[in-house]
């Protein structure tokens, strides 16, 4: 492998399209496989990455692969697919499954992969969009330890941490807790605010009180900008990858032979989300839907909120 490996992506959209653009600043030759969305790829090879027309095109040239997909059947249709990295293996590659994914599934697809000679590497991401257009992500790696030294200057072109949790899978575990707290935050947020709002307290008054005491999380003050300050970006995360996120982590307790009475309910109401045709909205947004479900609209109440507030001044 050359001083500078080329590096393949496959899956710029929201957090890719940053990443890509990241390794591309930092010296690295990329070549880069997107979808239907065309706004990316093009702003990626006016700044000097090459388009792949195939993944067979990209394996020719490609040392290491990332992939940013969003879920497991995607990452495995992309891997062991007609047409995908393992039919088209090159002896030495290394993969690095930056998206979301089942644990098991990655541990299926790394000993798939290590037979026809490709090293894998999983790393999700820990924050937003934003921060990967600044190259300061977090990743939760899990790879072998010869193989995290290999990797670690490239994911630290796209990365402020790289914390090496242990072996393939460990990263996707760690990230699956992240956004069991996360998912379960967003949950317990809408349930409590449309609780306050049935029992006469505005959600003003919750983020006054919440926000000013120990309660009080980075989460919380996201999940507010969008109730309190109506910002609909607060937290662009789909309910749909909400929904996907914790139904894995359901499935990791279930493989681990655990109760999760918590994760499975707040299954429950991101299933219902996207049950009713709701999975693009994000998830902050997931109050308006538990206020439909019992009978009031949240954002309503807001204006009550503001208006209350105006009369007492």
């Amino acid at each position: 492998m050359s001083e500078k490996p080329t590096i393949g992506f496959i899956g710029v959209g929201f957090m890719g399209h940053g990443m890509a653009a990241n390794i591309l600043k930092n010296g690295y030759p990329l070549i880069i496989k997107g979808n239907q969305n065309r706004t990316p790829i093009d702003d990626l090879v006016k700044k000097g990455a090459v388009e792949a027309e195939s993944i067979a095109t990209l394996m020719k040239s490609a040392d290491i692969i990332h992939l940013c997909l969003a879920n497991s059947d995607q990452v495995e249709t992309v891997l062991e697919g007609p047409g995908g990295i393992i039919e088209n293996a090159k002896t030495g590659v290394i993969v690095i499954d930056t998206s979301t994914s089942d644990p098991e599934s990655s541990l299926r697809m790394s000993k798939a992969l290590k037979q026809v000679g490709i090293e894998f590497v999983d790393a999700p991401l820990g924050r937003t969009p934003k921060e990967a257009a600044l190259g300061t992500l977090d990743a939760l790696v899990g790879a072998d330890d010869h193989i995290f030294e290999t990797v670690k200057p490239i994911i630290g072109s796209w990365s402020a941490t790289a914390t090496h949790l242990g072996p393939i899978g460990s990263g996707h575990k760690m990230k699956l807790i992240m956004n069991f707290l996360a998912m379960s935050y967003g949950a317990l947020y809408s349930e409590a605010t449309v609780l306050a709002a049935k029992s006469g307290i505005s959600p003003q008054k919750v983020n006054d009180v919440i926000g000013n005491s120990r309660l009080n999380t980075g989460f919380f003050e996201t999940f507010m900008r969008y109730l309190v300050g109506r910002d609909p970006d607060a937290h662009k995360f789909t309910l749909t990858n909400a929904a996907k996120d914790i139904s894995y982590v359901n499935q990791m307790a279930h493989d681990a032979g655990m109760a999760n009475l918590m994760s499975a309910a707040a299954k429950q109401y991101y299933m219902h989300a996207t049950a009713i045709g709701a999975g693009d909205d994000y998830v902050p947004m997931l109050v308006d839907h538990i206020g439909k479900l019992n009978g009031i609209n949240i954002q309503d109440e807001v204006t009550k909120g503001e208006n209350d507030t105006k009369t007492t001044q």
